[in-house]
């Protein structure tokens, strides 16, 4: 009898440590983080379906311990086994603590229930250019998201965009969304974001200023380029609007610089204005057949709150201050421009 109590005992002591074993690589802590901070882990979408993962479990698995995030790989694959892990792999963005168990971290990623991201955006003049930062940001590729600005179909779902007037959509400004989004359902919630800022009341506005909503964004866009004062882009606006009305031409130097494709011009000259574009504001009248840049927030509400005024003209200060003298006639618009290009002159901008 004391031999098999020895024997029950040994066999139990056996079994409690296997059991103990397993309860630390299911319970015990195996995330690390670096410095014990939250960490942001991503599993790559498939390029061709952004819901489903372009990598296995044990691609998983390589990858947090590439990161040095997991303590004991072995845990990991086996708990993961043990939950049915390598046939729910979903694409995201993952918040990892430290200290996480093994089972708290398979079931966060075998969930799918990633944590949604800030995407921000500025200003950009081209289509390439978001593209790219979008690119950069979020799952996608910069040529999959050109790929959905030259879908003539898709484009014309949504209000009869086309490949030319498509950015016109974009308001810069912090969104809310998930890192795997594709390329198409990103280009859907811009859509609805525009969409939410037309309400009743900017709507009433442009009617009464007798413009479409692509007509503000394009002219909004143009005061973007103008000036970074926002006290002074109402003012702006309003030279515009009465160019209009008078059936003036525009002769913004923006649209020159994005005719002729070159934002780092400091001095319009004579050879840019004979660019031919559409864009030209210069050779063409009205305004230009889509924005040449995203305009900000506050630009474009200065065209639906332009500065009432008799201005037609206006011309940097020659102080530098990023500020414009407004003129009422061409001659006093042209002493001023005589002053401002005599200043270019003097600091050799050419």
């Amino acid at each position: 009898m004391k031999g098999k109590g020895l024997i029950i005992i040994g066999v139990l002591v056996v079994l409690g440590f296997v059991g103990y074993n397993y309860i630390e690589k299911i319970f015990g802590a195996n995330v690390s983080t670096p410095e014990g901070k939250e960490f942001v882990f991503f599993i790559p979408p498939s390029q061709h379906d952004f819901k489903r993962a372009g990598v296995d479990y044990r691609e998983v698995g390589q990858m947090l311990l590439d990161d040095k995030l997991i303590r004991d790989p072995e845990a990991f694959h086996w708990v993961a086994e043990q939950m049915n892990y390598p046939r729910h792999v979903y694409p995201g963005r993952y918040i990892l603590k430290d200290g996480m168990s093994t089972r708290e971290l398979i079931t966060l990623l075998r969930s799918g229930q990633q944590t949604p991201m800030n995407f921000t955006f500025v200003k950009f003049r081209t289509k390439e250019q978001l593209a790219e930062y979008v690119g950069e940001e979020l799952a996608m590729n910069k040529q999959q998201m050109l790929d959905v600005f030259a879908d003539t179909e898709f484009l014309k779902k949504h209000n009869g965009l086309t490949p030319e007037t498509a950015m016109a959509i974009f308001i810069p400004n912090t969104y809310e969304m998930y890192w795997n989004i594709s390329p198409r359902a990103f280009f859907d919630k811009m859509f609805d974001q525009y969409k939410v800022y037309w309400n009743d009341d900017r709507n009433a506005k442009r009617r009464k200023l007798k413009l479409n909503r692509l007509e503000v964004m394009t002219l909004a866009s143009i005061v973007e380029e103008e000036t970074n004062k926002n006290d002074e882009k109402g003012r702006v606006a309003g030279v515009y609007l009465n160019r209009i009305r008078k059936g003036m031409p525009l002769q913004a130097d923006p649209t020159v610089k994005f005719a002729v494709g070159d934002f780092t011009l400091r001095r319009i000259l004579n050879k840019h204005l004979q660019t031919d574009s559409p864009y030209n504001t210069y050779l063409y009248p009205g305004l230009p057949p889509a924005p040449i840049c995203t305009p900000s927030l506050p630009s474009i509400e200065a065209v639906l709150n332009s500065e009432k005024h008799d201005y037609l003209y206006f011309c940097a200060k020659i102080e530098g201050d990023g500020y414009h003298k407004f003129s009422r006639s061409l001659s006093e618009h042209e002493r001023y421009a005589d002053q401002y290009r005599a200043m270019l002159t003097q600091r050799g901008i050419k």
